[in-house]
C-alpha cells in the first residue's frame, strides 16, 4: 500500500467517480482502476462498489476512508512544514477556526501576517463549534487550529488569549446609559439566541447561567450566525450575548455594548496534533503578541467549559 494509492482511493470517494477523480488527478481512468484494485489486494477486501454511475463505499471502505484520508492530509502538512520552516517563508499555512473567531478577530491577525510574510499563503477553515474544529484538526484539515482550549488537551495546546463574551442592546434600551449589567436586570427581556450557542453539561449556556439568576431567557428569535444576533439586538429585536470581537467586526458603535458582573471570559489557544514549526510556530507567536495577555478567569470559564458544541 502506497501514500499514492490512498490519495488516489480519497479522491475516487470524494468525486463519487472514477472519471472526475482521473480528471482531477491528472491521469488515465485504467491507470487509476489498476492502483484501486492493488491497493484493494493489499488490504484484503474490495473498498468501493462500482455502480453504473458512480461509485459507493463498501463496509470496509468506510472504515479504511479516515484513516487514508489522515495520511493523505498528514503528508501534505508535512509537506507545508518542510516548505515553510526556513524563515516562515513559501508554501501555504491552513488555518481552522471558529466563524466567531474568524468574523471578529482573525481579520486584524491575517492582516498583520500578509505584512510580514507575503509569500505564505494563507487558507482559512472556518467551523460553527469546537467540537468541529477540534474534529478538524484530529482529522488534519488544517496545520493548526484557533478556538476554546479543548477539553481534552490532546497534542500540543498553546495558550493565546482569552475571548470575553458581552450583551448587547439598542440605544433606546433603559439600559443604555450603562456599562454594566446583572442577569436578573435583563429577567424581563427578550432574548435573540444563536445555533452557535455553547452547550454546558446538556443545558444551553444562557439557559443555564439565567436559570442561575432566577429567570429563565424569553426567545424571541434563533439565528444560525452570531454576527445575525448582534444585528438583530442592535435593531431592538432583543438582547443578545456575543464575543466582544463579533460586536466590533458585526456592527461597530451601531449599539450599546454591556458587560455581564461578574464577566464572561474564556480562554483561547492554538492547537495541533504536533508542535507548531516554521510558519505555524510563527502564526502562533504572532497571536500571542496581538491578543490580551490571560487574566483571572471569570465565571464564563468556570461556567461554560465545554460539555458539548461550543461556538
Amino acid at each position: 500500500m502506497s501514500l499514492r494509492q490512498m490519495e488516489y482511493f480519497v479522491t475516487v470517494v470524494q468525486e463519487t467517480s472514477f472519471t472526475r477523480a482521473a480528471d482531477a488527478l491528472h491521469v488515465t481512468q485504467p491507470a487509476l482502476s489498476h492502483q484501486i484494485k492493488a491497493l484493494e489486494r493489499s488490504v484484503g477486501g474490495p473498498l468501493l462498489e462500482r455502480l453504473p454511475r458512480g461509485v459507493r463505499l463498501t463496509p470496509m471502505g468506510r472504515a479504511f476512508l479516515p484513516h487514508a484520508e489522515l495520511a493523505v492530509r498528514s503528508a501534505a502538512q508535512a509537506r507545508r512544514a518542510a516548505r515553510a520552516t526556513a524563515g516562515a517563508e513559501g508554501g501555504e499555512l491552513h488555518v481552522a477556526a471558529l466563524h466567531s473567531l474568524a468574523v471578529g478577530a482573525l481579520p486584524d491577525v491575517f492582516a498583520r501576517w500578509r505584512t510580514a510574510h507575503p509569500e505564505v499563503l494563507l487558507r482559512l477553515h472556518e467551523y460553527a463549534t469546537a467540537d468541529a474544529l477540534e474534529e478538524a484538526v484530529q482529522r488534519g484539515t488544517a496545520d493548526l487550529a484557533v478556538g476554546p482550549e479543548p477539553a481534552g488537551r490532546s497534542g500540543t495546546v498553546v495558550p493565546v488569549g482569552e475571548e470575553e463574551v458581552v450583551l448587547v442592546v439598542p440605544f433606546d434600551d433603559r439600559l443604555a446609559g450603562r456599562t454594566t449589567v446583572t442577569l436578573p436586570e435583563l429577567a424581563g427581556h427578550a432574548w435573540i439566541r444563536c445555533a452557535m450557542e455553547p452547550v454546558v453539561h446538556g443545558e444551553l449556556f444562557l439557559d443555564r447561567v439565567c436559570g442561575r439568576a432566577g429567570f429563565r431567557p424569553r426567545t424571541a428569535v434563533w439565528t444560525e450566525h452570531t454576527s445575525t444576533a448582534v444585528r438583530m439586538a442592535a435593531a431592538g429585536v432583543g438582547v443578545c450575548a456575543a464575543p466582544a470581537h463579533v460586536v466590533r467586526g458585526a456592527v461597530g458603535e451601531d449599539c450599546v455594548v454591556l458587560t455581564p458582573e461578574p464577566a464572561w471570559k474564556r480562554p483561547l489557544a492554538v492547537y495541533a496534533r504536533v508542535p507548531p514549526t516554521g510558519a505555524a510556530a510563527a502564526f502562533t507567536d504572532l497571536l500571542r503578541a496581538a491578543w490580551p495577555v490571560l487574566r483571572a478567569a471569570g465565571p464564563y470559564e468556570d461556567c461554560a467549559r465545554p460539555a458539548g458544541p461550543v461556538t
